[in-house]
């Protein structure tokens, strides 16, 4: 069976996305790591807070 839009998906994700892995260590991250098994869209949560802390930035430089 064919995969229909493989390609394209593929062309898509290498021309307009990057892949950020993290590593986190069980022993000494445990809270973030129960942090992030508790939210259901990790992605969205990780850059809900970045763009938060962006905003404080740009708030600051005001």
């Amino acid at each position: 069976m064919k995969r229909t839009g493989y390609g394209a998906n593929k062309k898509y994700n290498k021309e307009k996305t990057i892949v950020v892995p993290m590593r986190l260590v069980i022993n000494t991250e445990q809270d973030i790591i129960q942090r992030l098994n508790g939210v259901g869209n990790k992605s969205g949560y990780i850059k809900r807070l970045i763009r938060e802390d962006i905003a404080r930035d740009l708030d600051k430089q005001n």
